[in-house]
């Protein structure tokens, strides 16, 4: 019975340290998964929602979105609680006509907003009785059906406008003679962009100037990184995390659409 039971006791040592030894490998598992995440969240992708109307009907109040952030290079506002470790962007690339964006709003550099990029730098901008024009030239529009909100909101008169670089997308239009239909020309400063919203009457963007409480033209320093792609969409305005509500209020049909 001695010989029986020592080797019982055999037995069970190795499996005890096999426990231990998965115990201590813990700590090391979560922190290379934190490294991981933060290193994909700088460099690779990041996720924001969606909080206004300002881009609607591109992108809805609880959309929730990845943007990459590899898109443009990386600037100071790229790191976690953005030390002002450099100045300019590194691997830097310029956007084009038509992307949306997210950046850093220029007077008050900790909020994040998103836009879409019209006027590069050099460009001329400016609305004239609710049309834009870049460099002096009408941009294309042609109306389209109405938007009408899932909340039952609307209709709202909607137009499809195509840049000249060839790049499509809709925009809303609440008001006639609205207070941003008609502006002075705008002259893009080198190293800084033009960014409007979609829904044209119900957007602060680089219409209105910064000492106006307005955006102004963004540095390209601003620049967080391109929208690409909604992973996830509710509405009801529910917080994302209702799981309880998801089968009534998330918008199915929006999970993993590219934005345009």
């Amino acid at each position: 019975m001695s010989v029986s039971s020592q080797e019982d006791e055999g037995a069970k040592t190795p499996e005890a340290g096999h426990e231990q030894s998965g115990l201590a490998e813990i700590p090391w598992i979560v922190f290379w998964a934190v490294i991981i995440a933060v290193v994909i969240r700088t460099f690779v992708f990041q996720p924001f929602s969606i909080p206004s109307p300002s881009m609607e009907s591109t992108l809805l109040v609880g959309d929730y979105l990845f943007v990459s952030k590899f898109s443009y290079g990386f600037s100071h506002y790229s790191l976690p609680w953005s030390p002002r470790l450099f100045s300019g962007r590194i691997l830097a690339s310029q956007p084009q006509r038509g992307d949306v964006v997210v950046f850093r709003l220029p007077r008050e550099p900790d909020v994040d907003y998103i836009k879409r990029v019209i006027g590069l730098p050099g460009d001329r901008v400016q609305m004239i009785n609710g049309v834009l024009n870049i460099n002096g030239v009408p941009v294309k529009r042609e109306r389209i059906d109405n938007y009408v909100g899932d909340d039952g909101g609307g209709p709202v008169r909607r137009w499809r406008e195509t840049l000249p670089n060839g790049v499509t997308y809709t925009t809303l239009d609440l008001y006639d003679n609205a207070q941003l239909d008609n502006t002075d020309v705008f002259t893009v400063p080198p190293g800084h962009y033009f960014m409007m919203g979609d829904n044209r009457d119900n957007s602060t963007d680089s219409r209105v100037p910064r000492d106006q409480h307005g955006v102004g033209f963004v540095p390209a320093e601003n620049l967080i990184g391109r929208a690409q792609l909604v992973f996830f969409s509710i509405g009801g305005h529910e917080p994302g995390w209702h799981f309880w509500s998801w089968p009534s209020t998330v918008r199915w049909g929006r999970l993993f659409t590219i934005v345009r």
